[in-house]
């Protein structure tokens, strides 16, 4: 029972360093060697835990969206749906989700790269954007929003639109004003807020 506890830790512990690498550096920087080495792992034990890189990959998307609803739970449990909204919008469009990629929503760090991923990482990646989408819906619902399903999607795109551009500019001043100009669009188009 203790040797298979210590493999499920470390198999935590190599998911957790690769999520905070494919944050930062998407897909493509994680090697095996390198993760490995960060882990405080040697490279030869990579294959106890994962059948292959692909398979890394696809467990890594995994846990970042397990990740990414815990540091979101505490605004899905606000029971007042206008007040949840708010608080998710200004959180995930904030200069603190910008600057903290290794912390943050997966889809903004590797959006630009599923198209080039293998078929059933990007199943993953699809069922876990449509439940995030799903949970935008059920929300607008509660406040009987006319389109919900069409508001809920453009709002995440936006979102994660938003957030991938601001990490990308250079000029500060510009991508603040990104995330500020799209925190009022997507309150408008929730309903929060009048044109």
């Amino acid at each position: 029972m203790e040797k298979l506890n210590h493999k499920a830790q470390t198999r935590q512990r190599i998911l957790n360093e690769a999520a905070v690498v494919m944050r930062e550096c998407g897909t493509e920087g994680i090697g095996v060697a390198a993760l490995m080495k960060r882990a405080g792992l040697t490279h030869g034990g990579f294959y106890a835990h994962f059948a292959s890189r692909e398979a890394l990959v696809e467990a890594v998307i995994e846990q970042m969206f397990v990740d990414s609803t815990q540091r979101f739970a505490e605004y899905t449990r606000i029971s007042d749906p206008t007040q949840r909204l708010h608080q998710l919008i200004d959180n995930y469009l904030s200069e603190h989700h910008r600057d903290t990629p290794g912390e943050g929503c997966p889809m903004p760090a590797l959006v630009s790269e599923m198209a080039h991923l293998p078929l059933e990482a990007r199943r993953l990646f699809s069922a876990r954007r449509a439940g995030l989408r799903q949970r935008l819906v059920d929300t607008l619902n509660e406040l009987n929003h006319p389109q919900a399903e069409a508001a809920a999607t453009s709002m995440l795109a936006e979102m994660v639109g938003t957030v991938a551009l601001a990490r990308a500019c250079p000029d500060e001043a510009e991508a603040r004003e990104m995330l500020a100009v799209s925190r009022q669009s997507v309150k408008q188009r929730a309903g929060l807020e009048s044109a």
